[in-house]
């Protein structure tokens, strides 16, 4: 189960993700698509906790997520590519 409220990502004055708030019921799939720099990665680095939101919070499986704590990532399945695609990390 994922759960967001208000979820908002800046770098600089590009708003890569404003006041996302959703909900995904287990069992339900959802996917992310939208043009290039829409914020689909940024935000999927927030649900991982790769990377901290300057406001909002979201929450996986019940559990708060918060930058840094990757004890998350043994319950999920991701690839993520860093630099551009010059790296992929399987998680």
């Amino acid at each position: 189960m994922i759960q967001t409220e208000g979820l908002t990502k800046h770098f600089g004055s590009n708003h890569a993700v404003n006041g996302l708030s959703l909900e995904v019921d287990q069992g339900e799939i959802y996917g992310f698509l939208g043009l290039n720099g829409a914020g689909k990665t940024t935000t999927i680095r927030m649900l991982l906790g790769m990377i901290r939101p300057d406001s909002g919070s979201s929450y996986v499986f019940g559990e708060r997520v918060d930058a840094g704590r990757h004890k998350l990532w043994a319950s999920v399945g991701a690839v993520i590519c860093l630099l551009w695609g010059l790296f992929c990390l399987p998680l």
